[in-house]
């Protein structure tokens, strides 16, 4: 029988507890001029990231910069440092990338999005619905007071958009174009019917 190997902590339980404590209590740590322009340079560096390429996508907003700064006041606190150093917001920068990098990179484009995070969903996301939506608006709108199958709205949508229509996403556009009274949807016989009141 071997003994289990037991990790023994680098410091003890009621140490690291009373260590916290006093550096919440006493430490209120100040930004530094080189950190503040760390701070400024990184930030302006995440946001860069998102607008190469022309892309609308932006990697970063004020509310990252604020926690960049907070995340830096914590760092500067866990050092009983008084003063923000610049190499606590390199840390903090470097948690932050790590951090939102698997959860606000698009899978479509491999870039980090911050909307991934702040809305769930993904500009490319958002964008292809926008797209779907117009696209099928103006396809009902040459239908009027007609019936059709999904099947076909979904046929000509991937024609007339180039790009093959998933087809939850379609259901869920017509969810919605039925709550706004523009189609009647029948899910079991998979059809709609196109209101006589459709605008372009």
């Amino acid at each position: 029988y071997e003994t289990p190997n037991v990790v023994q902590p680098p410091m003890d339980h009621s140490l690291l507890r009373d260590y916290i404590a006093y550096a919440r209590e006493y430490i209120h740590p100040e930004l530094s001029d080189l950190a503040t322009r760390e701070l400024i340079s990184s930030y302006l560096e995440m946001r860069r990231m998102g607008s190469a390429g022309g892309s609308r996508t932006i990697s970063a907003t004020p509310r990252q910069l604020e926690s960049l700064i907070r995340l830096s006041e914590a760092f500067a606190k866990m050092s009983f440092s008084r003063v923000v150093s610049r190499s606590h917001v390199k840390e903090a920068v470097r948690l932050m990338r790590v951090a939102t990098q698997a959860a606000a990179t698009d899978p479509r484009t491999g870039r980090i999005d911050m909307d991934m995070i702040t809305t769930g969903r993904s500009t490319v996301e958002r964008e292809m619905e926008e797209t779907l939506n117009s696209s099928l608006k103006e396809l009902l709108s040459e239908r009027r007071g007609n019936r059709m199958a999904v099947g076909d709205v979904r046929r000509q949508l991937t024609e007339i958009t180039n790009v093959t229509i998933a087809q939850d996403d379609l259901m869920e556009s017509l969810r919605i174009m039925e709550a706004d009274g523009v189609i009647q949807l029948n899910e079991r016989a998979q059809t709609i019917f196109v209101r006589a009141g459709v605008a372009h």
